[in-house]
């Protein structure tokens, strides 16, 4: 069995049963809520609700899409989309880092032997905010990491707007990060995930 068919996080979740016909036959629908990896496919949807959510507040993405393309292909594991009826809604993209803090080459970087998972951004569609969507999927997110054996703790940058958000999360600030783009300046933030030993026996990971 593959790690992510074993992690009960990723499984779709139905939110209503399935349309009934006439006749009693259940007719085919799509999930009506549902959360897994991406994949290099999903990239285009996931630039657009990116770059909406970003460019008119910074100017700028986290990720241009062929950041996105490089991540999704090389460490798709590390990103979690929710998807509503077959639709993107939200997501997170994620890599592995070997530092104890961020630096500029966290950006485009994946170290496959690293502990630490640097979140690179986290998105929601416009017409899906204000729902506590960001923060749902963020503690999805967290639950999941805490069942893959390699990660130890979830690292993240972001500007002062966004600290209280991530302090809900269970993020603590470390202070400044060494990262800038432009004139932009960052906190950063780190969040602890347990080792896999203890999730195995508490969560069924």
């Amino acid at each position: 069995m593959s790690t992510l068919g074993a992690l009960p996080f990723l499984k779709p979740v139905h939110l209503r049963s399935p349309r009934s016909s006439p006749g009693g036959q259940r007719r085919h629908t799509l999930p009506a809520s549902e959360f897994r990896c991406l994949s290099p496919e999903d990239a285009v949807s996931v630039f657009e609700i990116e770059r909406e959510a970003f460019i008119s507040v910074s100017g700028d993405c986290p990720l241009h899409l062929d950041e996105i393309r490089h991540f999704l292909n090389l460490c798709p594991e590390l990103s979690l989309g929710w998807f509503e009826e077959g639709r993107l809604v939200a997501f997170i993209i994620g890599s592995l880092w070997d530092q104890d803090r961020l630096s500029q080459a966290a950006l485009t970087l994946h170290k496959p032997r690293g502990t630490a998972v640097h979140i690179h951004v986290l998105a929601v569609h416009r017409t899906f905010r204000q729902q506590g969507k960001g923060s749902i999927l963020m503690w999805r997110y967290l639950q999941y990491l805490r069942c893959l054996p390699f990660a130890r703790r979830a690292l993240l940058m972001c500007e002062d707007f966004l600290v209280p958000f991530y302090r809900k999360c269970g993020f603590e600030a470390l202070g400044p990060c060494e990262v800038t783009v432009g004139e932009l300046a960052f906190v950063e933030m780190q969040h602890p995930v347990r080792g896999h030993a203890f999730m195995r026996r508490n969560s069924g990971c």
